[in-house]
């Protein structure tokens, strides 16, 4: 049965944390400065000429009369007002396209009374709950800076010791190996990092740096190694190989290599390197699911989809065992004590399909994970990292590099009766130029899996079998949601008519991809 999987959209609650900002020094301005978020979005709107900078920016949402009606609100009745909009489309698009003008608004000084909470005519009235909810997802990009913010009042990376690597370019992995494995806990967590090349003058201002992290992740992440394998789907994503444990030393080659990443992270260096989406939920402790398999197996995932999704009595000879490969030959694996007597059936199916999803995904490799979890987390609190989903921490780790418009859309294809000038399509387009880099890069994610572009641009994007460019097609009821087919980097976009509802679908499927689903 080969079948297409799809991303599908859902709405999950994911309220923004109104956590103040941390910091050693308390400012004179302290208590009049916005700190929690909500209250960020009410003075941001409270600005005397808001409406002003409504229309310079976004001159047709300016001439929403409603919208003005609900901004109005706000401004005067505050983050009381603002929680009663809190699911308001409009809203939402609005914060959305001034999400940076908002996280870094400092107004004037106020006056003493001045509540941000309540209605301005009633001065003095105690700050509203801080955990009152926000009219508008968490966004990454705040998430990111509070993550180093933490680090940075934590102390990690500040010093006063250096972690000092000299690295010859022709020995790296066995210089940088042999000097990051020396160091203590403490040391890689609270000490600032010094590069160098050996025979090279250059002082290291983080250039050194770097391309430290550049090269070794190269390296160390290269299949070729005997440490990493390429995912089945591709030859650019990697994940652990089970074939690593006949390689001398692995289990602190692994821990080197969490090390590497703890490292990268806290220094804030990005990897040449793409692992697998369940590469990144292991770093986090996240159990895998079946559409964890799409980016690991794509016919071993479609398999396990359609045995979960159709009634399989009578249909299917099969019982608690695997056949695996050890040493060249084929073996056969119970899934659970006893396994080999027991057939699956439509009862029992779950717990089939959930215990050949453990094995896909821990062969082989269960304890080298354990090894390399373990360096990670030397370096870097567990506490700390847990904020980020598999996807952001994706981000975080292959960079967020920006993204060539002009290359996309001259590398785009369409299909079902769109075209290049098709108005949908120009609307589409405008929608994207209208997005941030956060947001386009959440879009590629959505298409095609991962927020990396090949280093040779959007001609070189790989879909499951090779080289596939990026696709739009027209599908479905004006009603639905977009929804993307990662396989083969399409986008199904439904014929909207009118910009706003096809950007406001565009977001909404975009920001809250939460399954995955069968054509």
């Amino acid at each position: 049965q080969v079948v297409d999987d799809s991303r599908q959209s859902g709405l999950p609650a994911m309220p923004r944390p109104s956590s103040t900002f941390s910091g050693s020094s308390r400012s004179p301005y302290h208590d009049v400065v916005p700190v929690a978020y909500n209250d960020k979005i009410v003075a941001f709107l409270r600005q005397p000429n808001i409406f002003e900078v409504l229309q310079e920016r976004q001159p047709e949402l300016a001439r929403n009369h409603s919208l003005k009606e609900k901004v109005q609100f706000i401004r005067s009745e505050g983050v009381n007002g603002l929680g009663r909009l809190s699911s308001d489309a409009d809203l939402v698009m609005l914060l959305s396209l001034f999400e940076e003008e908002v996280m870094s608004y400092v107004p004037p000084l106020l006056h003493p009374g001045y509540s941000l909470s309540s209605p301005q005519s009633s001065p003095g009235t105690p700050r509203a709950n801080a955990r009152a909810p926000a009219p508008y997802k968490r966004d990454f990009e705040a998430k990111l800076r509070n993550f180093y913010r933490k680090l940075e009042t934590k102390g990690y990376g500040q010093g006063p010791g250096k972690v000092k690597l000299i690295i010859r370019r022709d020995h790296l992995l066995e210089d940088a190996f042999n000097q990051i494995m020396c160091y203590s806990r403490k040391d890689l967590q609270r000490s600032k990092l010094y590069v160098s090349f050996v025979g090279e003058d250059g002082l290291d201002y983080s250039g050194p740096s770097r391309e430290f992290f550049f090269l070794v992740s190269r390296e160390l992440f290269n299949p070729y190694y005997g440490l990493f394998e390429y995912s089945a789907n591709d030859t650019y994503t990697v994940q652990i190989s089970p074939m690593s444990a006949f390689v001398d030393n692995h289990h602190e080659w692994f821990r080197f290599s969490g090390r590497i990443l703890g490292l990268a992270l806290v220094h804030q260096y990005l990897l040449d390197a793409f692992f697998t989406r369940p590469f990144y939920k292991g770093l986090l402790r996240i159990p895998c699911d079946l559409s964890d398999l799409e980016f690991l197996d794509e016919e071993f995932h479609q398999s396990l989809q359609w045995m979960k999704d159709n009634d399989i009595e009578d249909m299917l000879d099969l019982t608690f065992t695997v056949n695996e490969e050890v040493f060249g030959q084929i073996t056969e694996r119970e899934l659970k004590p006893g396994g080999a007597g027991i057939p699956v059936s439509e009862k029992n199916k779950k717990e089939y399909i959930e215990r050949m999803v453990k094995w896909r995904i821990e062969r082989g490799v269960a304890q080298q994970t354990e090894s390399l979890v373990r360096g990670f987390y030397e370096v870097v609190d567990v506490r700390l990292v847990s904020v980020f989903d598999a996807r952001e921490l994706e981000l975080v780790i292959a960079g967020t590099a920006e993204i060539d418009l002009t290359d996309w859309r001259n590398n785009t294809e369409y299909r079902g009766g769109y075209h290049d000038n098709h108005i949908v399509i120009r609307w589409f387009w405008a929608a994207v130029e209208r997005f941030n880099n956060e947001q386009r890069l959440r879009l590629l994610q959505f298409v095609t899996g991962t927020s990396s572009v090949p280093y040779e641009g959007f001609a070189s994007l790989r879909g499951s079998n090779g080289p596939r460019r990026f696709c739009v097609e027209k599908w479905g009821k004006i009603t639905s949601l977009p929804r993307a087919h990662t396989c083969f980097n399409r986008l199904d976009l439904p014929p909207y008519p009118s910009f706003s509802m096809l950007y406001e679908k565009l977001v909404t499927a975009v920001e809250e991809t939460s399954t995955f689903g069968l054509e």
